[in-house]
């Protein structure tokens, strides 16, 4: 229902709160936690290369040189990861991005170590979102569509409830069921 008589701004309808859901307090702290989650694996991920890389740090440095430098790889790890948590779909590449960061507080010779940990646990954690996206966590808790399109992307319409594809791809659960 649309209320035109009490709009702040002349010509615009403002939405009658009344018809707001019921439980949308309920909704909002499912959500908080949900997202709170996420962001402790996210963390999990970041710690877990940081400490797979740590003891690699350029040892011809001074100590507090060694120190400024563990500090810096842990922030860019945590930076890579909150990125990745956040936007995921946009961020191409992160593994060669965190290893572009950090590849200069290691000597030559523990580069190649670093980048496998790197590209290990950045994939790992690529493929935890990639889950929780499939299962609707993120995206504000909105499922998608199983099927892909023409082009081979995945579907981005929300599916039927209760059901694995949107109504343009509602044969392809029929053919799935046969």
């Amino acid at each position: 229902m649309l209320d035109r008589s009490r709009s702040s701004q002349p010509g615009l309808p403002r939405f009658n709160k009344g018809f707001s859901p019921l439980n949308e307090e309920r909704i909002r702290l499912l959500m908080d936690e949900r997202i709170s989650q996420l962001r402790n694996c996210m963390y999990q991920y970041s710690r877990a290369i940081y400490r797979s890389i740590k003891d690699l740090i350029d040892p011809y440095v001074t100590e507090s040189e060694r120190l400024e430098y563990r500090r810096l790889v842990l922030a860019h790890c945590e930076q890579t990861m909150e990125r990745l948590a956040t936007d995921p779909l946009y961020f191409a590449k992160p593994d060669r991005a965190l290893f572009q960061d950090i590849r200069r507080y290691f000597p030559i010779t523990a580069q190649a170590p670093v980048a496998w940990a790197v590209q290990a646990g950045v994939s790992a954690a690529m493929q935890f979102i990639a889950e929780q996206i499939e299962a609707g966590a993120l995206d504000g808790g909105v499922a998608r569509c199983r099927a892909t399109t023409r082009k081979g992307k995945p579907c981005q319409r929300t599916p039927l409830p209760e059901r694995d594809y949107c109504p343009s791809h509602q044969h392809l659960e029929a053919k799935a069921a046969a």
